[in-house]
């Protein structure tokens, strides 16, 4: 799926708001009050504002590669994230597995998201 939701849900990257990673600087969980559908999948965000600055410029705030891990993206597949394990590089928000898969990602991140650019276009579909 385009938008990684897991198996048995619509909602976007396990709940979190995508917006507070680049206005708080953390993983924070978005509230069922304060959601969005986009790319058709549902984002939760923290508050109305980071809504309202989501639902303006989407683009902006949605994680690269429709949230699934960047490394496994990088390397051809679609793999879960945890929201724990992120970077925001050239203002894009990126997503990995796990704490050691970002270590691995991070070391030679430049190439990956070379890689995981080329790949996305094959394997980010509906």
């Amino acid at each position: 799926q385009k938008i990684y939701t897991g198996w048995f849900s619509d909602v976007a990257i396990q709940g979190y708001d995508p917006v507070a990673y680049f206005t708080l600087g953390q993983p924070t969980k978005g509230s069922p009050d304060h959601t969005l559908t986009w790319e058709g999948a549902t984002w939760r965000f923290a508050n109305a504002k980071h809504r309202a600055l989501f639902e303006a410029t989407p683009d902006r705030y949605a994680p690269q590669y429709g949230g699934h891990c960047a490394y496994a993206v990088a390397k051809g597949d679609l793999v879960k994230i945890d929201p724990d394990a992120w970077s925001i590089v050239d203002g894009k928000l990126y997503l990995n597995y796990n704490a050691s898969i970002q270590a691995k990602w991070e070391a030679r991140r430049p190439a990956f998201i070379e890689q995981a650019d080329a790949q996305w276009p094959k394997i980010g579909h509906d």
